[in-house]
């Protein structure tokens, strides 16, 4: 059960798109991106691994026409996009290292996936997933990964227009947030570690609090007594891949819900929509938003399970945090008649259209948290309204 009733603080991390594991997961959707563009009906399981002046791509990719695709140099656009230009820092996009050892899809998985009709469909693995919403926020998520995320973006946006030129790309932020009866009351601590260059830690911890505490103001919640706690150590010089190893999907609490809710434990990028670790993930996140927008929860978790090569769910259970407005098993009762939601693989995929991104990508996603953003199929609450209807609900 959620903690609402009880006065506590919880703390949530996101990570930079100059992390390490960041780098991994970009290039892996990136790729994922131009297989899709060329096949969309393209099978991709692309991991990347990145150290000192190295980076490596392994798995398993089917793609037609994958002759047209470059991995390498989709990997250092990634990587200058990024930032990382300078080469003696260690890990630049044009003196890097690469190795490419990705090859096609084992036959015994595509097997159960490859099957005409999307209801028909098997999900391309075994396991479970978990979607999440609440109204704590206006982008139905909890407080803390909300303002994570956001102070994160504020300063890549500093970087890159060179407001702070100082700044490279690595970066970490950390934010507590003290709730009461599950309504956030104040933040009481913001740490943030980022990457610079050779600056006096003085001029370093007043520039990065005062910018935070502009972008945090209008939250309301920080006070006299909120800490800060920039680059603890004194020195973050040495950073990104040079500083640290990285690879693809390490990061999935701060792609979801940054510790509140359950997660099933599949990493989202460099995987294609037969992958429900995925896939299934954002519809679940998908229809838990909707049950909290049509009112029939504040707080709200779908987990769904599946058998590799088996279109149908092996369960699906609802959890509202005793927060709901009419009982988990008449919500389950609606989402399993397939009326308004269908959790089939094949089903979910057409119906956010997740083979075919349009206005979106997959890269785009990669970075400061899939959830909560605007601009993604899976983040409309377009079936509040029959969910409402459903329920008998005004």
């Amino acid at each position: 059960m959620s903690k609402l009733s009880n006065r506590h603080v919880f703390t949530s991390e996101s990570v930079s798109e100059g992390h390490p594991d960041k780098v991994c997961d970009q290039i892996s959707d990136a790729i994922l991106d131009a297989c899709l563009l060329q096949d969309s009906e393209a099978h991709v399981a692309c991991e990347t691994a990145v150290g000192s002046n190295l980076v490596i791509n392994i798995g398993e990719i089917s793609c037609a026409n994958w002759d047209a695709i470059n991995p390498k140099a989709i990997t250092r656009e990634v990587i200058r996009d990024i930032g990382y230009d300078r080469s003696d820092e260690g890990f630049s996009y044009d003196t890097f290292n690469y190795v490419n050892a990705l090859h096609g899809q084992s036959v015994d998985i595509a097997q159960g996936v490859n099957r005409e009709g999307a209801e028909s469909q098997g999900a391309g693995d075994q396991g479970m997933m978990f979607g999440y919403a609440s109204n704590a926020t206006a982008q139905f998520m909890p407080a803390p990964i909300v303002y994570a995320h956001g102070l994160l973006q504020f300063f890549t946006a500093l970087r890159k227009n060179g407001e702070i030129p100082y700044l490279r790309p690595d970066s970490k932020a950390q934010v507590s947030v003290l709730h009461e009866a599950g309504v956030a009351k104040e933040i009481t601590a913001v740490v943030i570690s980022h990457q610079t260059g050779d600056v006096p830690i003085e001029t370093i911890r007043a520039d990065l609090e005062e910018n935070a505490r502009a972008f945090l103001k209008d939250t309301g919640l920080v006070t006299a007594n909120t800490g800060f706690y920039i680059n603890p150590t004194g020195r973050f010089v040495i950073g990104g891949p040079c500083g640290d190893s990285g690879v693809t999907g390490r990061k999935i609490i701060v792609d979801t819900y940054g510790g509140v809710g359950s997660h099933g434990g599949g990493a989202f990028s460099g995987k294609d929509p037969s992958k429900v670790d995925r896939s299934a993930a954002y519809y679940c996140r998908y229809v838990a938003k909707n049950i909290v927008a049509a009112g029939l929860a504040d707080k709200c978790e779908i987990q769904v399970a599946y058998a590799i090569g088996v279109a149908k769910p092996m369960s699906i259970n609802v959890s509202t945090y005793g927060t709901g407005k009419i009982a988990e098993d008449k919500i389950e009762k609606i989402l399993m008649s397939n009326e308004i939601f269908d959790f089939r693989p094949g089903m979910l995929i057409k119906e956010l259209a997740l083979k075919t991104p349009r206005g979106w990508s997959y890269r785009k996603s990669s970075n400061y948290g899939h959830f909560g953003r605007d601009g993604f199929p899976w983040e409309e609450t377009d079936r509040a309204e029959a969910l409402r209807s459903a329920a008998g609900v005004k």
